[in-house]
């Protein structure tokens, strides 16, 4: 179950609205809302350290997503989507919850192919087991346990915080990169599109651990352990 934070973005609601405005209206002119692409007038790109509230992506983070979607700029993340967002919504919640939430979404601009990526957090059961993982997953030496395939990648790790509902207890996260709406397999470098899906999970837990102000950064090292463990 997924939890879905309305996103501001023109490739949903809004642009809908600019595209079936723009039919009606004819070719002759636009709206006061948008140019004559019908496109919105605050309709931003940016770069990938820019997404997300402009805390969440690390230099490494936005070289994997070039290499993720093929592209070095993007839509501007909506005000929904930072990291102090999603803490603030983690700490909101109830410390049993099991649902995935979103955290951000990463689109290629207008113009580009399409491509969309979920990130999103979730407070686990706890500690991860000891079982294998599926095949098409890599584990990694980061966290409490790191799992990297060529099309999504999952950081948890454990946070004792503050901030948190008992400041004595530990709490387990769960950090998710997903690429979302992928009508086939991945193609290309396997290994190289693991590590890229791997580094943009573990900038975005390092950030939200950091907002968290969990004790030692929740156990995550400062750069990404690419390793098989």
């Amino acid at each position: 179950m997924r939890t879905v934070i309305r996103r501001g973005s023109v490739r949903g609601g809004v642009l809908v609205a600019v595209v079936a405005g723009s039919l009606l209206l004819g070719a002759t002119g636009c709206g006061e809302d948008g140019n004559k692409d019908g496109v919105p007038k605050d309709y931003k790109v940016v770069s990938g350290t820019q997404l997300c509230g402009g805390d969440a992506m690390s230099a490494d983070a936005a070289k994997a997503l070039k290499l993720i979607t093929g592209s070095s700029r993007f839509e501007a993340s909506s005000r929904e989507y930072t990291v102090a967002k999603a803490a603030e919504n983690l700490l909101a919640g109830p410390p049993s919850s099991t649902r995935y939430n979103d955290a951000c979404r990463v689109f290629t601009p207008i113009g580009a192919p399409h491509f969309e990526l979920r990130i999103t957090w979730r407070l686990a059961d706890g500690a991860p087991t000891d079982g294998p993982a599926a095949p098409k997953f890599t584990v990694l030496k980061m966290g409490e346990e790191a799992l990297a395939a060529a099309d999504k990648a999952y950081v948890r790790f454990a946070c004792r915080s503050p901030r948190s509902y008992d400041p004595s207890e530990v709490v387990h996260i769960d950090i998710g990169v997903e690429r979302w709406g992928m009508p086939k397999p991945p193609e290309g470098d396997i290994k190289a599109l693991k590590n890229a899906y791997a580094t943009v999970a573990h900038s975005f837990s390092l950030a939200m651990a950091k907002e968290l102000r969990c004790e030692k950064n929740g156990g995550l090292p400062a750069k990404p352990v690419l390793i098989p463990a």
